[in-house]
């Protein structure tokens, strides 16, 4: 996944946080703020993104 991608789907969940729970909105929060420091997510990171964004973005609207 490049890195334009990963932006796109941490830019598409932010309409969703309102649905998360404690602990995915903490999860959300990690990968926003990796995001503006511009670092790669690692391959666990990726997989948990992925989970997020398919549990609430409805299938659509995804990419």
């Amino acid at each position: 996944m490049t890195k334009s991608e990963q932006h796109k789907i941490i830019e598409t969940l932010r309409d969703y946080i309102h649905k998360m729970n404690r602990y995915e909105l903490e999860d959300y929060e990690m990968f926003r703020k990796r995001d503006r420091d511009d670092e790669d997510l690692d391959s666990i990171s990726l997989k948990k993104l992925i989970e997020l964004y398919e549990k609430y973005v409805p299938a659509r609207f995804r990419y």
